[in-house]
C-alpha cells in the first residue's frame, strides 16, 4: 500500500495505528517511510520512525526511514527495490509512506498494488479534488482528523472529493476509487 498526503495529514498516525492492527492479526508489517533531504546539506531528519513508537517495538513489523536523496515523486530511487526486498524477506504487507507531497509527486501509485491519498479536513475544496495529478491515481481518499470538531468539515470535504472523483477518468475498469 502506497500513502500520500500533505504535510500534517496523519500518515505515520495511520500507519501506526494500521500497522499494529495487521499485527495483531498476526501479519508481518514492513515500512518504508521516505523523508525529504534538504537542498542544501543533502541530510535528512528519518523522523518518520519515531512517530511510530509501538509499531516500531513489534517484532512482526519493520520500519525503514529512508531520505529522498533529491528524487521526485515522494519516494526514493530504490523504493521500487526495496518493497521486493521486504516481500522476499516474509513481509506480507508493505506500507511506503511517501514524503509530505502537494499535486504530481504520486510515483509510489505504479509500485503498489493500492494507493491511498490521505488528506485532512481542511484538504482543500471541490476544485482541488479535481485538478489533475495525484487525486486522479488514488485509489482511496481518506479524510483524516475527522474527530471533536472536525467532524462536521471532513463531511463537507469528504462529499466534495465524492463529487470531484466523479468527474474523473477511470484508471481501471473494476475498480472505482472511494472516498
Amino acid at each position: 500500500l502506497g500513502l500520500s498526503g500533505p504535510p500534517g495529514a496523519g500518515k505515520s498516525t495511520f500507519i501506526e495505528c494500521f500497522g499494529k492492527m495487521l499485527t495483531e492479526r498476526k501479519h508481518k508489517v514492513a515500512v518504508l517511510a521516505v523523508d525529504p533531504s534538504s537542498s542544501t546539506s543533502g541530510g535528512s531528519l528519518l523522523g518518520d520512525k519515531t512517530r511510530m513508537t509501538e509499531l516500531s517495538r513489534d517484532m512482526n513489523a519493520y520500519i525503514r526511514p529512508s531520505p529522498t536523496s533529491g528524487t521526485l515523486g515522494g519516494v526514493t530511487r530504490t523504493t521500487n527495490e526495496a518493497i521486493l526486498l521486504c516481500e522476499g524477506g516474509g513481509y506480507n504487507v508493505v506500507l511506503v509512506e511517501t514524503v509530505g507531497v502537494g499535486q504530481s509527486e504520486f510515483a509510489v501509485a505504479d509500485m503498489v498494488d493500492m494507493f491511498i491519498l490521505l488528506l485532512p479536513p481542511a484538504g482543500g475544496d471541490e476544485l482541488q479534488g479535481i485538478k489533475r495529478g495525484i487525486i486522479e491515481m488514488a485509489d482511496l481518499v481518506a479524510v483524516t482528523k475527522a474527530d471533536g470538531d472536525l467532524v462536521v468539515p471532513a463531511r463537507r470535504i469528504q462529499a466534495e472529493y465524492v463529487s470531484a472523483m466523479k468527474l474523473l477518468r477511470k484508471r481501471s475498469k473494476v475498480w472505482r476509487p472511494k472516498v
